[in-house]
Order: C-alpha cells, then structure tokens, then sequence
C-alpha cells in the first residue's frame, strides 16, 4: 500500500514542544520536508539561534550547532567555509536576526555567503514575554509597548526584505505565509529554492516566514492565523523579491 503522508526523515521523532497554534511546527515540517526531496540531510548542518528556535536541535534529525544570541550566520558562514561540502542552514526568529543579529545577518547577505536562513517573523519576542521587536507592527500592543507601538516613540518596524534587497550578495529572497495548505505548498516551493540557490553555489539565500504567535498576542489560534493574513501581510507583502535565474533551472 502507498504511503500518503507520513514523518519527513529529517524531523526526529520527539514531540513539538510549541504553543498551540505556533507556526513552528509548520516550518519544521516544510524545512525537513525539504531536506528529504534534496536528499541532503546526510550533509546538512542546523546553525540554531537563541529564541523559541533554540529547540530546533532536538526536531531537526541532522547535524546541528547553537549559537549566541543573533550570531547564527556569522557561525553558518564559519561551518560553511570550513566544510564547504556541508549543507549550512540556519532557523531564525525575528528578535534574533532582525535585532541582535543585525550585522551578522545584513554582512553575511553582503558578503553573498552561501548559505541559507529561515526567517520566523512573529513581530515579537516569542519565548521571553512577547516584547516588542523590530518587526512589531504599528499600534501594535506588546509587553514593552503596552499602548501599540507608535512611529514617534520607538520607531517603525524594519522589513527585513528591503534591507537585503539593496545588497548584491543575496541570490534568492522570498516572503511566505503558512495560514492555508496552499500557502504552505508555496512556502515550501520557496524554501526548496533557497536550498537550491546554495546547492548551486549562487550566494546568500533567505525565506522569512510570516507567523502567527497566539499566545504572546493574547489571540485563539484561528484569530492569530487570521491576524497574518489580514494584517501582517498587508504590511510585510508575501511573494518573491529575488531570484537568480540559476535557481529556476533544474
């Protein structure tokens, strides 16, 4: 008999320890997935940040190194240069890349390192008490902004794909939704190409991930997947910003 669906070989068999209606667990899956159909979980190499991504070591059944708080390339692009021959990836959370990691994430992209990072945007700091990030929205309410982040106060939230847009070094760039099993397939396109862009040697390659965050947004997990789409993609429009046309072919 066919089987249909079943545990991508690159997810360990340890129960996801996420809030309800996280969307981790959705990209765990999407990224294993991935591994598997390029058959490169034998070479591949989990660079985890500091974050609810700190747990990916225990789901993601290949090798898998933690780093510092935001220093996730900067330890992808050490791993990748010393064992070229390796798959480099790293998991990141919004707080972490977009905050912290700043230099790390805008000199890597500079520099066209050639790896691939997974970017969770959830506009909050998920596992430390929901706290502002770069990326909270306007009038958005947080721990630290408890009467919604205001543009004269703290500033506008920073789109990470602008950013890198202006760089040369990037070879792919693409923004996905995980609220609907079409958008999951998309997100999944995207992500195989983001590999495929290191595979082929083309550079810095990146998937930020819109999702939801439930129980920092104080919302039911149908309401926060509603949330993404209504709002979040409105500010930060989903699709893809670039690609080198050596990821398209083959």
């Amino acid at each position: 008999m066919a089987v249909l669906f079943s545990r991508p070989q690159s997810l360990t068999d340890t129960p996801f320890r996420y809030c309800p209606g996280c969307h981790h667990g959705l990209a765990h899956r999407l990224v294993a997935e991935a591994l598997d159909e390029l058959n490169l979980r034998e070479k591949a190499v989990g660079i985890a940040s500091v974050g609810c991504s700190v747990y990916t070591n225990e789901f993601f059944n290949c090798d898998t190194q933690q780093a510092a708080h935001g220093r996730a390339p900067a330890v992808a692009t050490a791993v990748k240069r010393a064992r070229p021959e390796c798959f480099v990836f790293t998991y990141q959370g919004d707080g972490d890349l977009a905050s912290i990691g700043m230099a790390e994430t805008i000199h890597a992209a500079a520099r066209g390192e050639n790896i691939s990072v997974i970017f969770i945007n959830n506009t909050c700091y998920g596992m430390t008490g929901g706290q502002m990030a770069p990326t909270t929205l306007p009038g958005q309410k947080t721990t630290t902004s408890p009467l919604g982040r205001e543009a004269a106060r703290e500033g506008n939230p920073i789109d990470m794909m602008k950013l890198l847009d202006a760089l040369e070094g990037p070879a792919y760039l693409s923004r996905v939704l995980l609220t609907t099993p079409g958008k999951q397939a998309m997100a999944k396109k995207s992500i195989i190409r983001a590999f495929r862009a290191q595979m082929k040697g083309l550079g810095f390659s990146l998937v930020e991930i819109l999702s939801a965050c439930p129980s920092n947004w104080r919302m039911a997990p149908v309401e926060a997947s509603r949330y993404v789409e209504e709002v979040m993609a409105k500010y930060y429009p989903p699709g893809e910003v670039r690609v080198a046309k050596e990821v398209l072919e083959g």
